[in-house]
């Protein structure tokens, strides 16, 4: 390019930027002039900035009126229909489809359309009503319109609430009335006198008579004149009637009539309610759980088999006890039960006899097939002395019924016990310790166990034996337990299951308390059970006169000899709280003259029951025990009870002087108490007071450990007055 062309380019360009920096051209020009102007295109930083707003303006919501949101929706409808319609023709090409059934098709779904469309609009139009509705009531309520706004009230509580209706008060004749009629069945006293028996005689001129006119005579005779009258103006029918009705009074007046029998001179037919809770009241019988058959009157009324009773009258048992007279025929109804008795109350014939009732239904074990399947029953004890007086009563009554027995406790050989329980059994006897251990050890087994019972079962608790009792019930097939419900309570259903082979199984627990955690365990393992309450359960027993010494520790020796040369006849149980100190006491005795022996939880299962053994045959006069002794322990005839050392708790000292006083025996229970004892001061002033035959000493009464229970908290009011609160 010449020289001359690139000046001339130059000039050109700058003529065309004169123009567009020159103002706009004048209204008399002509357009063309105008046309003639080049347009100068953006730079880049103007098409970036147009390009950014366009962006955010693009970025920005926007909120669409309800008339665009359904055009949008309509819209996407009809593309989603020319989708599918796009796509069923190409399916009707490839098919080789006719083009009567693609119109069909199309019909149909335009129809489909048209019907969604209606609804849609039906659907608005529903919408727009109900918006004028509610914003004309608004505009009422504002207004003031108290029926409207009731109205609404009532509206909105139907539509969330439901339609309530109030019931009406129906006021009844006797509503906020006492009633103290009551009838002359309800009254269990008797007049034993013959002074009383005799009912008040109307005299002419007695008590209550007016001049000596007897009105309620009077008011007989005209009733009967007037009645004469009525009587001669009666139709056959309304005589009829009215002797009817006269007899059902007499017949209801004869049976609330006084009947002076007492229970013991009726025979079993004529016993009515009012007796039965008369027997119930002689013997401190209170029952809870649902239809509780009625107790035993005496042996004759069991429907006990025939050779059961002869071993009864054997062993020599003439009169049931109170847990006995009522235990029994519950468990004869294959019910489970909870008996709450006190110590030496017959509570192991009142489990055992129903259980001998149940094996002798069952085959015996004889074969070693059976025997493999472990035996029919388990009783479970606390300790090693409780089990073995257990066993010696259930040999006394099984053997004579070819029922054989095994006791599975700690201290004797495992092997020993195992090669027994191989040889066959009906029952078992353990404590939970050593029975967890057979089992675990596969030398016993319960598959056919259908009979399970817990004695002392508190003792077994507060020993720490809940999670062994637990285990040892998880081993019973699951495949015999009653149902929870109703049926567990019908007698017709048990005594139907008590004849057919698959029976359920039946636990029977007894226990002096209930604590928590046997509550839990009764919850868990049996079913509907009736409960069994004998006296007044967990207080000291009234037959034992309770003795308190306050002294100090080194006085206690003194006090001990003192109490000996007083002469109590043998046997007496000395009772403290540590092993060691039993063996220094008994050595000590010994040395004084008096015939001792010891028993505690460090002596071997031999020494164990060598020493009470020579107690029980009169070879020693005195046993040195500690809580080993205190529950389940029968020893017969024994006259005191002293508490060297002062026991643990309240509960631990009610079942120590439980050891006296028992079969109906008198005894006496003398505690040597010290300042170290005072967190018991309070329970044991308060179980003293409890007792009729007892009398507290001052020195506990008035002591200030006595006078509230530990853990209460005191305010003081005034100087002179202090409260206590638990």
């Amino acid at each position: 390019m010449s020289q001359v062309e690139k000046n001339s380019r130059k000039r050109s360009r700058s003529r065309s930027r004169d123009r567009a920096k020159s103002p706009n051209v004048n209204n008399d020009k002509n357009s063309t002039t105008t046309n003639n102007i080049k347009k100068v295109p953006l730079s880049l930083e103007e098409l970036i900035e147009k390009r950014k707003k366009e962006q955010e303006e693009l970025s920005k919501p926007k909120f669409l009126t309800k008339a665009e949101r359904e055009a949008l929706a309509l819209q996407k409808r009809a593309e989603q229909v020319e989708e599918q319609r796009r796509k069923l023709d190409a399916l009707r090409k490839e098919n080789g489809t006719s083009s009567n059934h693609h119109n069909h098709q199309e019909n149909e779904e335009r129809d489909r359309d048209r019907s969604r469309r209606d609804r849609d609009r039906d659907r608005d139009r529903d919408d727009r009503d109900r918006d004028r509705r509610d914003e004309r009531r608004r505009e009422r309520n504002r207004d003031g319109d108290p029926e409207d706004k009731n109205r609404e009230e009532a509206a909105i509580k139907e539509r969330y609430l439901g339609i309530v209706h109030k019931k009406k008060k129906i006021r009844r004749l006797n509503d906020r009335k006492f009633v103290f009629d009551w009838d002359g069945s309800e009254d269990t006293s008797i007049d034993y006198n013959e002074l009383y028996k005799r009912r008040h005689e109307v005299q002419f001129f007695g008590r209550g008579h007016i001049a000596g006119i007897d009105i309620k005579q009077q008011k007989k005779d005209q009733s009967k004149f007037y009645g004469d009258l009525l009587d001669k103006r009666r139709t056959t029918d309304e005589k009829v009637q009215e002797t009817s009705r006269l007899q059902k009074i007499a017949k209801k007046d004869a049976k609330t009539k006084w009947d002076e029998r007492h229970w013991t001179e009726k025979p079993l037919d004529e016993m009515a309610d009012r007796d039965w809770r008369i027997f119930k009241e002689d013997f401190s019988i209170v029952t809870k759980g649902g239809k509780i058959p009625h107790g035993l009157r005496n042996w004759s009324e069991a429907k006990l088999h025939p050779e059961v009773f002869k071993v009864i009258d054997t062993v020599g048992y003439k009169e049931p006890t109170p847990i006995q007279r009522q235990a029994i025929p519950i468990g004869l109804q294959n019910r489970d039960i909870i008996g709450v008795a006190e110590t030496g109350s017959g509570k192991t014939a009142a489990f055992l006899i129903p259980l001998l009732e149940w094996i002798m239904s069952l085959p015996k074990i004889e074969r070693y097939e059976d025997a493999d399947q472990g035996p029919y029953a388990i009783i479970l004890a606390p300790t090693r002395e409780l089990a073995q007086q257990i066993e010696e009563e259930t040999v006394k009554f099984g053997k004579p019924l070819g029922i054989k027995t095994v006791s599975v406790i700690g201290g004797l050989s495992r092997e020993e016990q195992g090669f027994k329980l191989r040889l066959g059994c009906e029952i078992v006897i353990g404590t939970p310790g050593r029975l967890v251990d057979v089992l675990e050890n596969r030398y016993l087994v319960l598959n056919q166990c259908t009979y399970v019972v817990m004695d002392e079962a508190d003792r077994m608790i507060n020993m720490g034996f809940e999670p062994d009792v637990q285990k040892i019930l998880d081993y019973l097939p699951v495949s015999n337990l009653k149902p929870d419900s109703e049926e567990a309570e019908d007698a017709n259903m048990l005594m139907s299951n008590f004849a057919s082979k698959k029976k359920y199984r039946q636990t029977v627990m007894f226990t002096a308390t209930m604590p928590p955690p046997l509550e839990r365990l009764a919850r868990n393992y049996l079913r509907r059970p009736a409960t069994v309450y004998i006296g007044t359960v967990g207080k000291p027993q009234e037959r034992v006169e309770q003795i308190v010494i306050m002294c100090s520790e080194a006085e206690k020796r003194n006090k001990l000899v003192d109490i000996l040369e007083q002469g109590y006849e043998p046997p007496i149980i000395i009772f403290v709280n540590q092993k060691k100190g039993a063996d220094v006491l008994a050595k000590s005795l010994d040395k004084m003259g008096y015939s001792a022996t010891t028993l505690h939880g460090g002596k071997g299962q031999e020494q164990r029951d060598f020493a009470l053994s020579s107690l029980k045959q009169g070879n020693k006069e005195i046993l040195v025990a500690t809580d080993v002794a205190g529950r389940g322990i029968d020893i017969k005839d024994v006259s005191l009870v002293i508490n060297y050392d002062m026991a643990k708790s309240i509960e631990d000292y009610t079942h120590r002087i439980g050891r006296t006083g028992r079969a109906g025996k008198s005894g006496t229970a003398i505690t040597l108490l010290t300042k170290e004892d005072s967190q018991l001061f309070y329970d044991l002033k308060m179980a003293i007071l409890e007792s009729p035959i007892s009398q507290c000493p001052h020195e506990l009464l008035n002591h200030p450990d006595a006078q509230n229970k530990p853990g209460a908290i005191v305010h003081k009011r005034r100087k002179d007055e202090t409260v206590y609160v638990n």
